[in-house]
């Protein structure tokens, strides 16, 4: 198969994006949705996590899935997400994780930095799923609220 067309294998257009590549002297043109500005941070277990990567995928998005699980964010990945989401911590973290009770997390006293650190030593505190879009970033509780992303 011989290079692609440019140096760039997509070129924007206004809904989708232009990939062309030669195949022998005939030139083969496709449309694929862009993936690099859709992000989930999902977790496979929870339902309204799965319920917002159908719909993304279902509206024609591959978003990149990063299981913050397996894969957690730093203290300084977690304020970004969170702020970009337009959220204080306390509306970001999990208060439903028995975890959240254990570490002594409900004090009013505890500020944003010890939040921060709790959510970036025990990822299961961090409320899901975040979605990221050219549109913004939310936190998708209730799932319907994706529908502002897409």
């Amino acid at each position: 198969m011989e290079q692609p067309f440019s140096s760039s294998p997509c070129v924007s257009t206004r809904s989708a994006v232009k990939v062309g590549y030669y195949v022998g002297f005939s030139f083969i043109t496709r449309l694929c949705q862009p993936t690099a500005m859709t992000t989930i941070y999902h977790n496979p277990r929870c339902g309204t996590s799965r319920t917002v990567l159908q719909t993304l995928q279902e509206r024609g998005l591959q978003p990149e899935i990063i299981e913050y699980l397996k894969t957690p964010l730093s203290r300084d990945q977690l304020a970004a997400l969170i702020n970009a989401a337009g959220l204080t911590v306390r509306e970001a973290i999990r208060a439903k994780e028995d975890l959240f009770q254990e570490l002594g997390l409900d004090d009013p006293a505890l500020d944003d930095e010890r939040l921060l650190q709790a959510m970036a030593q025990h990822p299961v505190l961090m409320n899901r799923p975040f979605v990221t879009t050219a549109k913004g970033t939310r936190l998708c509780r209730p799932a319907a609220l994706v529908d502002e992303l897409i």
